[in-house]
């Protein structure tokens, strides 16, 4: 991590000379690429410096469990689970991301992976005003959509089985041509931490599950929310598609891409 870290360190810092706004940064990877970890040791580097960082999370504007029951009715049952565009609240996004490039302090809202629920306000993390940077981080960060003509197949037994139709995908797919693409264009600068291959991507996100386990048990919280490998094995499949096509469109565009090995150390 600390390779990748410094590439994105020196890249920020070019970006900020001569900036008079604060520096929206979009950080983009798959699922357990590191992306977190990334994004607070920047903040500390950052802020060692007396450049003002903060951190929001794509993960933390996720719907309430009642909001994606109606997405589910109204929409696509799939879309019960959180994940894929459609389960965000974008609008907070956008209007976070406003506040932040206004200057003003701003209340940055957390999700409990936990639980599947958001966090109460009285838990949002406070950001003065007259930021530097605020690092925006997410899996799909930045995505596109894909062509009308590319979602027609099925990419796994998800999307066989359960959206034979194609009208869950096509629904994300429209959602990130239009509320997401308002939301990504308020980005200064993107990086892309390219996995390399999906095939990956379920060890990565097991060890992400653990990790995650081991916090909340050294916290005496209860771990009965967590997914086990069989689990994971199903809802990677959620993010699958997307994910594929960011590794094969978004290298051609981010202002910065580190391409990841199995051990997430950048080859380039």
């Amino acid at each position: 991590m600390t390779a990748s870290l410094d590439h994105v360190e020196a890249a920020v810092r070019g970006w900020l000379q001569g900036a008079s706004d604060p520096l929206i940064l979009g950080l983009c990877g798959a699922q357990g690429s590191g992306k977190s970890t990334l994004a607070d040791a920047l903040r500390e580097r950052l802020e060692a410096d007396g450049i003002r960082t903060a951190i929001l999370s794509l993960d933390d504007l996720y719907l309430s469990g009642a909001a994606r029951a109606v997405l589910a009715r109204e929409i696509h049952p799939l879309l019960r689970t959180r994940g894929v565009p459609l389960t965000h609240d974008v609008a907070r996004g956008i209007a976070l991301l406003d506040v932040v490039r206004d200057g003003n302090a701003v209340r940055l809202p957390r999700f409990d992976k936990a639980r599947d629920e958001p966090e109460p306000a009285s838990a949002w993390q406070s950001v003065p005003a007259n930021l530097d940077v605020l690092i925006f981080e997410g899996w799909c960060v930045g995505a596109r959509p894909q062509a009308d003509a590319a979602i027609v197949t099925a990419v796994n037994a998800l999307e066989r089985n359960e959206d034979s139709d194609g009208s869950w995908r096509r629904a994300v797919n429209a959602a990130l041509a239009a509320d997401y693409a308002a939301l990504f264009d308020r980005l200064d600068r993107l990086v892309l931490l390219a996995a390399p291959g999906f095939d990956v991507v379920a060890g990565w996100r097991l060890e992400q599950e653990r990790a995650l386990a081991h916090r909340l048990a050294a916290d005496g919280r209860s771990t009965a929310g967590l997914m086990d490998a069989p689990q994971i094995a199903r809802f990677i499949q959620f993010y699958e598609r997307l994910t594929r096509w960011i590794l094969d469109e978004m290298p051609t565009r981010a202002d910065l891409t580190l391409r990841l090995d199995n051990y997430r150390a950048p080859t380039t």
